[in-house]
């Protein structure tokens, strides 16, 4: 690994989807694409993306999703081939955060189950560094707490902006073993469905190592938790 960045992924991040309240979320689109350009800068051979989602398996290379659910028909990437979309959420948004940033390379695509325990993150993020081979980039995504406020869509939980500040620090930080750390139960309590694809970062960089880091974004528009961070390993 040669670089990582850990971006959220609500649809709300494609403007298309966004007309009301792009405003409000342009400061979260440029963090994305600043963690994205910020990634892509190190010339990686190849991009592995990894997200959230039902359930722990790879994806083709050649796969793809849609937001045509939210209500727009945004498609990612927008070429593909004539087969039906695969990607969970997660990796749709980080196949069109890449486009955006104009990335044309080798992607692989890795979808983990939000329930995953940390130790099978952990072996996962293990398994892919072999997978992904020398000079690769990562690109994370994965949502805090869903439960920031009482008009989040989980409504108003008081252990929810703890959780989410640790988590950020350990962004900011660099620090995989307090992501390895973070208590599994508590964030499927909060909806923080990001756990696992962190897990499986710091699993990947190893839980006694660190790295240099930057956090770029810690805000919860809508009472949801985004965070976004640069990692550099040592």
């Amino acid at each position: 690994m040669i670089a990582a960045a850990v971006v959220p992924h609500p649809p709300l991040l494609v403007p298309a989807l966004v007309s009301g309240a792009a405003e409000r979320l342009a400061g979260l689109l440029q963090a994305c694409d600043a963690a994205v350009a910020a990634l892509l800068a190190e010339a990686p051979q190849a991009v592995i993306c990894v997200g959230d989602g039902a359930r722990t398996a790879p994806h083709p290379s050649s796969a793809w999703g849609t937001l045509a659910g939210f209500g727009v028909g945004v498609e990612a990437p927008s070429r593909h081939p004539e087969v039906r979309p695969t990607l969970p959420l997660s990796l749709t948004v980080g196949r069109w955060l890449l486009e955006r940033a104009g990335w044309r390379g080798r992607v692989l695509l890795h979808e983990v189950a939000s329930r995953a325990t940390p130790t099978d993150c952990a072996r996962l993020g293990r398994r892919l560094v072999t997978d992904a081979g020398e000079h690769a980039a990562w690109l994370v995504l994965g949502d805090a707490s869903r439960t920031r406020t009482e008009q989040a869509p989980g409504y108003l939980d008081p252990r929810a902006e703890g959780f989410d500040a640790a988590v950020a620090a350990a962004l900011a930080g660099g620090d995989a073993a307090a992501l390895s750390g973070i208590d599994a139960d508590l964030a499927a309590d909060l909806g923080a469905d990001g756990r696992a694809a962190w897990q499986v970062l710091a699993g990947a960089l190893g839980r006694h190592r660190t790295a240099r880091a930057t956090l770029r974004y810690d805000a919860a528009p809508f009472g949801v938790g985004y965070l976004v961070a640069s990692w550099w390993p040592g």
